[in-house]
């Protein structure tokens, strides 16, 4: 009986350590096949298409044992790295052409991830998915006629009545954002159908109340940069875009090199989506104004600055958006991964992230981060771009400074908070002399008011002689009074009124 035991006790022992390699087997490949996709489209040695096939290759192989897995690390990658959208997408539509119940498969899991997000209120995601949702087609594994559908259900819900317009926009704005990635693909196979949810669109625009835009504006001139309402704008460059036949310079589209291959593969149908009703607790997201403070003639040397309602102009600003949103917790990071953007050879990079980073500090009611957020990120710009950061940075508050008459007061104040943080990072160099001419104004003007809180600010972060000694002598009235300590009990008359208390 005990030598029985003992063999059985052996069993048990031989079983759960077989189960635990198993485990740990299992583990060990989640993790490989994890960070395969989770890297594919970064800097290597092979060409993306090479990548994009060997990928596919290995997770067909593994299709049967890791499909759940598979089906959400692509979806994830996909809503949590955008701008990475077309290589995943394409990945989608090779193991499509390999595999047809995958593909039908991972149609079914992203349209309930969307579902969810619009459900849950996570607009960006649900944006994100849409857009993944919608590059499907140019891939070959959706039909066009079911995402205009699709489009056409979101276009319609935005016509709601009795809900807030910031919903309403919402979905309009979705759906345009959505168009420069898939709109050649519709013009080209449903060109009536997409006039129509065009013409859709216009006339939702030219209903729709602005009576926010005055208070989102940083500027109370339009002069020299239009300051557009959001929708207006995008709706501006869609046209620009459409113009063009639906041709841009920006998006990459691996899947141009699969063509042979994606084209022959069976595609599929969405399932009727209709969006959650909405309740009066949802929060959406806030209208806003487009900042614009350079132009063409503001990058003299180098590529040239894409107008302001080029499309091109919408996807580098997103994309920079989009970085600052996912790094902006680590400033050294941030700013590297600005300054490594993937199309920086085509456009004068220092130049839109300047405006870009000036558009989150001046965004009204509020920015989406701290203030010294944006401070701390253009002293990294500038320490690991020093031959061209910092001048673009001083031709930004050069023409900030110069257009300070007009500025919001909130921004006016934003604006001082950061120039003198900046320059404090920097021994306080600046060329105050040019600004001499604003000793001649009156004290109440906004530019002669900006010098002295700056200096009333820089007071704070140093001390008064170092203050006084970096001011030219004809700004020297701005620089504010030495501070000196109060001793109450010290004063004349102190004495008697002490007495008085006793």
């Amino acid at each position: 009986m005990n030598r029985r035991r003992a063999h059985e006790e052996e069993d048990g022992y031989e079983r759960l350590h077989r189960k635990r390699r198993r485990v740990s087997e299992n583990q060990e490949i989640e993790d490989r096949l994890e960070s395969l996709i989770l890297r594919v489209g970064e800097k290597s040695s092979s060409s993306l298409e090479s990548n994009l096939e060997g990928l596919a290759s290995v997770l067909e192989a593994d299709l049967s044992t890791f499909r759940v897995k598979i089906l959400r690390i692509l979806t994830e990658c996909a809503i949590r790295m955008p701008e990475k959208c077309t290589i995943y997408a394409t990945l989608v539509g090779l193991l499509n052409a390999k595999n047809y119940n995958f593909g039908g498969e991972f149609v079914d899991y992203i349209v309930k991830t969307f579902k969810e997000n619009l459900k849950t209120g996570k607009w960006n995601a649900a944006r994100y998915c849409l857009r993944f949702i919608s590059d499907l087609v140019n891939c070959h594994v959706l039909a066009a006629s079911s995402l205009l559908t699709l489009l056409e259900t979101l276009v319609d819900s935005a016509n709601e009545d009795s809900v807030p317009q910031v919903r309403r926009d919402w979905f309009v704005f979705a759906v345009l954002a959505t168009l420069p990635w898939v709109g050649r693909e519709l013009y080209e196979k449903k060109e009536s159908q997409l006039d129509h949810l065009l013409v859709t669109i216009e006339v939702f625009l030219n209903k729709r109340s602005k009576k926010h835009w005055p208070a989102l504006k940083v500027w109370s001139v339009d002069s020299p940069h239009l300051q557009e309402e959001y929708l207006d704008c995008l709706w501006a460059q869609i046209r620009k875009l459409r113009q063009d036949n639906w041709s841009e310079k920006h998006i990459p589209r691996p899947y141009l090199a699969f063509d042979s291959i994606l084209c022959e593969a069976l595609q599929h149908t969405l399932p009727a989506i209709q969006p959650p009703p909405h309740n009066d607790g949802d929060t959406y997201p806030m209208p806003r104004v487009i900042f614009r403070m350079f132009d063409y003639t503001d990058c003299p040397d180098g590529p040239v600055l894409p107008g302001a309602h080029s499309i091109e102009r919408f996807l580098i600003e997103e994309h920079l958006h989009n970085i600052i949103e996912a790094y902006h917790l680590e400033r050294k990071e941030c700013a590297a991964q600005l300054l490594c953007f993937p199309y920086k050879a085509k456009i004068p990079l220092e130049y839109c992230i300047v405006e870009v980073m000036f558009a989150e500090l001046f965004n009204l009611p509020a920015p989406r981060y701290l203030e010294i957020c944006y401070g701390s990120i253009f002293i990294e710009l500038c320490k690991l771009q020093p031959s061209t950061m910092p001048q673009v940075l001083a031709q930004a508050t050069e023409i900030l400074f110069m257009r300070i008459d007009s500025m919001n007061i909130a921004c006016f104040d934003r604006l001082v908070n950061w120039f003198s943080y900046h320059i404090s990072n920097f021994q306080y160099r600046w060329s105050w002399e040019e600004w001499e001419s604003c000793a001649q104004l009156d004290p109440d003007h906004p530019k002669p008011r900006f010098i002295r809180e700056v200096l009333g600010k820089c007071l704070r972060l140093s001390y008064h002689q170092r203050i006084k000694d970096m001011t030219p002598e004809s700004l020297a009235a701005f620089v504010p009074l030495k501070p000196e300590p109060i001793y109450k009990y010290s004063m004349e008359g102190a004495g008697k009124k002490l007495k008085l208390y006793l």
